[in-house]
C-alpha cells in the first residue's frame, strides 16, 4: 500500500510541479490548524488534498473541460483502477466536487478541504499565487487578488479558517496597498 501512497504523491509532484506539491503541503497544514480537534477522516483528507487538482495539470488538464470536472475523472479512474475502498473513493470525490463550493453543507472532510483552500488564496501566499500564475500580466494578478479577496471569506465555515483569513486579510490589503503605490499603478 505504501507503493500506492508513494504514487500518489509522485503523480501530484510530476503533473503539477514545485506549485502542485508545495500547495498540497499547504493544505495539509491549514486542515490540521482549522480542524481545532475535530475528528475527521485523514486518509480521505490526505487523497482528496494531494488530487483534487489533477485535473488543472499538464498531462490531465483538457481544454474546455473545468478542472474540478476533469479531477473527478482522473481521480476517480485512478482510483477505480488501484481497486481503493469504494466508500472512500466516493468521500474523496465528494471532497474534490466541492472544493470550490460555496454550500455549507458539506461532509467536515470536504468542508476541511474547501476552507483550506480557500484561506491558501487569502494573504501573501494568496498575492504570490496569483502573480505568479499571471507573471506578464500583473494587472491581472492584482485584480485576482482584489476578487478573491472579496469571495473568499464569505464561503468559509469553520471558526479557524475564518480566524486565519481575517489575519491574512490584513496582510493581503497591506500588500497590495503597498504594490500599488509603489507601481504608481503602472501594473
Amino acid at each position: 500500500m505504501k507503493n500506492f501512497y508513494d504514487e500518489i504523491v509522485r503523480l501530484t509532484e510530476t503533473n503539477g510541479g514545485s506549485w502542485g506539491i508545495n500547495h498540497t503541503k499547504r493544505l495539509m497544514k491549514l486542515i490540521a490548524i482549522i480542524a481545532d480537534d475535530q475528528v475527521y477522516n485523514e486518509e480521505v483528507l490526505w487523497m482528496a488534498a494531494h488530487t483534487h487538482d489533477w485535473g488543472a495539470y499538464a498531462g490531465w488538464r483538457q481544454d474546455g473541460v473545468d478542472h474540478v470536472e476533469r479531477s473527478l475523472q482522473v481521480v476517480g479512474s485512478f482510483l477505480e483502477e488501484r481497486e481503493y475502498q469504494q466508500e472512500l473513493i466516493v468521500e474523496v470525490l465528494d471532497c474534490i466536487a466541492n472544493h470550490h463550493s460555496e454550500r455549507n453543507d458539506l461532509s467536515l472532510e470536504a468542508t476541511l478541504l474547501r476552507d483550506a483552500d480557500a484561506v491558501d488564496f487569502l494573504g501573501v501566499v494568496g498575492v504570490m499565487r496569483n502573480f505568479s500564475r499571471n507573471p506578464k500580466d500583473m494587472r491581472k494578478g492584482f485584480q485576482m487578488g482584489l476578487e478573491k479577496r472579496q469571495k473568499l471569506p464569505s464561503v468559509l465555515v469553520l471558526p479557524k479558517a475564518k480566524e486565519m483569513a481575517e489575519k491574512r486579510i490584513v496582510e493581503m490589503d497591506s500588500l497590495l496597498s503597498l504594490f500599488e503605490s509603489d507601481s504608481w499603478g503602472y501594473y
